[in-house]
């Protein structure tokens, strides 16, 4: 059984007992989440695909944790002109645990 959900612009396939990382969310470590968005459902009765999301739906899990991945170094330069610009970025993310999709 799996779920296609969709939170902070982008769309993940989880399956129960799966951690993922996906944008911040508001919420503590240990604090229960639920994603209504769901756009599609896969189970024993076959594939549900909503239109745009499938009624009565929803996936639950569990923030495991906030954190901030690795940091990436922005770089502009002009070539010849003497203009340089470096600037670092860490995106945050929530990593989260799927506990249970409900159709």
């Amino acid at each position: 059984m799996y779920a296609v959900i969709a939170t902070g612009g982008k769309q993940y396939r989880v399956t129960v007992g799966e951690e993922i990382f996906v944008e911040k969310l508001a919420g503590e470590a240990g604090e229960a989440i639920s994603f209504s968005e769901v756009l599609m459902v896969s189970d024993d009765n076959g594939l549900k695909v909503g239109t745009p999301t499938v009624e009565g739906a929803v996936v639950t899990g569990e923030i495991v944790k906030q954190g901030r991945s690795k940091k990436i170094i922005v770089f502009k330069y002009k070539a010849k002109k003497g203009f340089r610009r470096k600037n670092g970025h860490r995106q945050p993310y929530t990593r989260v645990i799927i506990n249970a999709i409900n159709v």
